[in-house]
C-alpha cells in the first residue's frame, strides 16, 4: 500500500464551506480489524490454535479480552497470567500475525457496508486514513487483498506508537500526518478498546459492536452505536454533524443511531 504524503492537501484539511455539516469534520479515521473486515473470529482461531499449542487454556470467547491490542501487548497479556518456557512472547505474535494472515486469505470477507461509510465520508470531502492496532504488514496484506488499499491516504500502525489502543497515540498520530486537528476527525471503531482511544484523543465516534459486545459500557461514550456500517447515510452525518456543532445534546436519542 502507498504511504502517502503527512499531510493532506485536499479540501478535507484546508477547510471546507464555513458553517454547516459540511465543515464539521476534516478527516475520517477507520479501525480495520472487525470494522472493516470481518477478521476478529480469524484472530481469535489463531490465538487459540497457536497459544493453545503452548498450554495456555484460552477459548475463543477469551479473547474479547485483549480486543483492540496490538498483538504483542496480546502475547504479553496471556505469558504474564500462562507463561510457557519457550518461544519469547514477540516471536508468538509474529505467529499469531502469520496464521492471521493466511486465515484472511482463505476465509476472510469485508464487512457489509464498508463502501456506504467510505462514499458517506469522501462525498463530504474527508481524507481518509487507516488507524489499527494491526502490524503494518497484516494491514497492507488485508487492504490489497479486499481492494480497498486506494482508498486511504495511508495505513497508520500501533506497531510504530509506545502504546497500543486504549491509548490514543494511534489516533492522534493519524489526524497528525492527516494535517487535520482531532477534533475535526471522525473515527469508525468496533472495538471498546478504539472508541476508549477515540474519545481520549476528542474525536467524534461511531462505534460499530458485533453483537457479543454490544452491551459493553465503553460504547455508551460513542456519539453513535450502530448495528452495520449499512446504517452510514446522510441521516447519521446530519446527527454527528450538529453533535460536533453542540446543536444536539448527547444521548440515544440524537447523539447515536441505536437499533
Amino acid at each position: 500500500m502507498e504511504n502517502t504524503p503527512d499531510a493532506w492537501d485536499g479540501p478535507a484539511a484546508g477547510g471546507a464551506e464555513a458553517g454547516g455539516a459540511q465543515a464539521a469534520f476534516g478527516a475520517a479515521i477507520f479501525d480495520m480489524d472487525g470494522l472493516l473486515v470481518d477478521s476478529e473470529p480469524l484472530w481469535h482461531k489463531a490465538e487459540v490454535e497457536i497459544l493453545g499449542s503452548l498450554g495456555v487454556p484460552v477459548a475463543p470467547g477469551d479473547c474479547r479480552r485483549t480486543k483492540g491490542m496490538f498483538v504483542r501487548e496480546v502475547a504479553r497479556y496471556w505469558y504474564e497470567r500462562f507463561p510457557w518456557p519457550t518461544p519469547s512472547p514477540d516471536a508468538v505474535a509474529v505467529a499469531i500475525v502469520d496464521r492471521v494472515i493466511e486465515l484472511v486469505g482463505a476465509e476472510g470477507k469485508l464487512q457489509p457496508g464498508v463502501d456506504r461509510a467510505i462514499d458517506l465520508c469522501r462525498d463530504h470531502g474527508l481524507a481518509l486514513a487507516v488507524a489499527s492496532s494491526s502490524e503494518h504488514r497484516l494491514i497492507d496484506f488485508v487492504l490489497r487483498r479486499f481492494g480497498l488499499d486506494g482508498e486511504f491516504a495511508f495505513a497508520h500502525s500501533a506497531e510504530d506508537e509506545r502504546y497500543g489502543k486504549p491509548h490514543p497515540a494511534v489516533f492522534l498520530s493519524a489526524a497528525e500526518r492527516l494535517g487535520v486537528a482531532p477534533d475535526r476527525c471522525l473515527v469508525w471503531e468496533d472495538a471498546p478498546a478504539g472508541v476508549l482511544a477515540a474519545k481520549a484523543a476528542r474525536m467524534t465516534c461511531v462505534a460499530v459492536p458485533e453483537a457479543a459486545e454490544r452491551g459493553d459500557s465503553s460504547f455508551a461514550i460513542a456519539d453513535a452505536v450502530l448495528v452495520s456500517l449499512e446504517e452510514a447515510d446522510e441521516q447519521l452525518w446530519e446527527r454527528l454533524a450538529a453533535g460536533r456543532a453542540g446543536l444536539a445534546p448527547p444521548g440515544p436519542e440524537q447523539g447515536r443511531s441505536c437499533r
